[in-house]
């Protein structure tokens, strides 16, 4: 049996996820814990008894310690040998980034489906039968010792050249594998560390990949962020108006309307011909 721990600080979200885990039975809930001191005990406890945690479900804002203190102080000289793979569980996407710089399994973002969960636990159990935490661990050590992509962003790291741009995604299904030119894309959004890929026949297609990584090697001169959750083709956008709530919205071919976040307002002018 693969033994499974949660942690989140909201009731209603820890009975949800132990509803979930109850109708798989390959995993036993060992405990669901409130806080991050108490998730850090019942680990240590649980290898203590030598039933060690194999897989955490991890919220990222607890009490007395975050998601990520946690996982620190799993890391820590002090933690137990045993350390289990960990699955962040939140609602907050600007968390995606750091978690999976941490080499975390999955990344779920509330509200999330069945099917979604079902599938970070799929991938989760395969790894924790595999016996690979421990190198999942020095990975994360090694990761949260550097610094993130989003901080060599800010030091002036230069997107792709449009000459080494990336022009196509491999999108792997469970019997084929599929070549996605990019210029068939119309717009990217994030969920957690996969994107969903609109593309222009209306397909969407859900792929492995953050969206900064792809801000990064897609070419500029076709593709912009518009939005800590989104990027666009450019050639896709027809208009810009506001939402109910008086957002900038980018109106795309199609229909579709993408939010312009404050801070990529001007990058989108810009490249739009716009005086901001």
């Amino acid at each position: 049996m693969i033994r499974v721990l949660v942690a989140d600080d909201e009731k209603p979200a820890r009975e949800r996820l132990r509803r979930m885990l109850e109708r798989d039975s390959r995993v036993e809930i060992v405990a669901c814990c409130a806080s991050g001191a108490e998730t850090l005990r019942a680990i240590h406890d649980a290898e203590k008894s030598l039933h060690p945690v194999h897989i955490l479900l991890l919220d990222v804002q607890m009490p007395e310690m975050n998601g990520f203190e946690v996982v620190a102080g799993l890391m820590s000289d002090g933690a137990a040998a045993g350390r289990p793979l960990i699955v962040f569980v939140t609602a907050y996407d600007e968390y995606a980034l750091r978690a999976f710089e941490s080499h975390a399994i999955d990344y779920l973002l509330k509200p999330f489906s069945d099917e979604r969960f079902e599938a970070a636990m799929d991938r989760a159990i395969r790894f924790a039968r595999a016996g690979d935490a421990e190198t999942l661990m020095a990975r994360m050590r090694a990761m949260l010792n550097t610094p993130h992509s989003s901080d060599r962003e800010r030091q002036g790291t230069a997107p792709a050249s449009a000459r080494h741009a990336l022009d196509r995604i491999v999108l792997k299904g469970s019997q084929r594998v599929r070549i996605l030119p990019v210029d068939q894309i119309v717009w990217i959004e994030a969920e957690g560390v996969y994107v969903n890929l609109h593309t222009r026949d209306g397909g969407v297609h859900l792929h492995r990949e953050l969206l900064g990584t792809l801000d990064q090697a897609l070419d500029p001169r076709t593709f912009v962020r518009i939005h800590r959750s989104a990027i666009v083709n450019i050639d896709a956008v027809h208009e810009l108006g506001h939402d109910e709530h008086g957002n900038l919205v980018a109106i795309l071919r199609g229909g579709a309307e993408v939010r312009v976040g404050r801070h990529f307002r001007a990058r989108l002018q810009a490249r739009l011909g716009q005086t901001p």
